[in-house]
């Protein structure tokens, strides 16, 4: 398999520096190619290449479980265990990166009680969303990014990005949201209790949208596991695979990551394997057929 690797990436790189990349010689890769292959071999090859096109279309991130849902809607009937296979050959690994837990501060007295008890599940959307803050290290110092999410889709609906971590920088997150979804009267923000979310004019705005206040017990991220979830895959698939010189590049691959390809390509697990966009075009058509 490597071999048929090598023959479907020659067009693009020297055949000498493929067969490096996987440890072979050019000899056995040319012998290989003179020999008739199996019609086993043919098949894997052409598979291959099918898999090395969705995780090309995946910008490197995804494994076997959302290549092969990708695989099985393009209409490719094969197994799990074959695609970690040919993958494994192939030289094909999706990104990783171990989750390491973040300290934050915060109050003595939570200004709200948690509502949701790690229940990140909703009926519809806009009926419950998730915040935080992270922080993504350039050269130029430290970008922080504000996000929201919906629990129904996963969906990022919100999100701001600047060198600071004022309460400016949630307010133009929710603001964000705002200009797009209506939230549902009643509808429960959920945060950490970080002094940005519980800053007076955030406070009011999210009394003027109708939102109920949830808030995260101390020190606990689980309390907050969807938006930890996301901030963990957008690390792992962006942040920390390159080395960032300046804010405004990191801005833009982060606009370009969530715009581009978390919300509207990216299967998300939760979701059984669809994007969070597509999660909601099919509920809204369910919601229609049942009309």
């Amino acid at each position: 398999m490597k071999f048929a690797w090598i023959h479907v990436e020659k067009a693009l790189f020297p055949v000498g520096a493929l067969c490096s990349a996987v440890g072979v010689s050019r000899p056995g890769y040319y012998a290989w190619r003179a020999r008739a292959p199996s019609a086993r071999l043919q098949e894997d090859a052409q598979l291959c290449l099918q898999i090395t096109a969705v995780f090309r279309r995946s910008r490197g991130t995804y494994g076997v479980p959302r290549i092969h849902a990708e695989l099985q809607e393009m209409g490719i009937r094969t197994s799990r265990r074959r695609i970690a296979r040919i993958m494994l050959e192939a030289g094909l690994t999706a990104s990783d990166r171990p989750r390491r837990p973040r300290g934050r501060p915060s109050r003595q007295n939570p200004l709200a009680e948690s509502l949701i008890q790690r229940d990140f599940t909703a009926d519809a959307p806009n009926c419950v969303w998730t915040g935080d803050i992270t922080c993504i290290s350039t050269a130029e110092g430290f970008l922080f990014l504000a996000v929201l999410l919906d629990v129904f889709s996963r969906r990022v609906v919100g999100w701001a990005a600047a060198p600071h971590q004022r309460s400016e920088l949630v307010l133009d997150a929710l603001a964000g949201a705002l200009a797009h979804r209506q939230p549902q009267p009643g509808a429960v923000h959920h945060s950490d209790q970080g002094s940005q979310y519980g800053a007076y004019r955030y406070q009011r705005a999210l009394r003027d949208a109708g939102f109920r206040c949830s808030m995260s017990r101390r020190g606990n991220c689980l309390d907050n596991a969807v938006t930890e979830s996301f901030f963990a895959a957008l690390k792992r698939e962006l942040i920390d695979r390159k080395r960032w010189l300046h804010q405004d590049e990191a801005h833009a691959a982060i606009k370009d990551y969530i715009e581009r390809f978390y919300n509207p390509i990216r299967r998300h697990s939760a979701l059984g394997n669809i994007s969070p966009i597509e999660f909601e075009r099919r509920h809204r058509h369910q919601e229609a057929k049942a009309a």
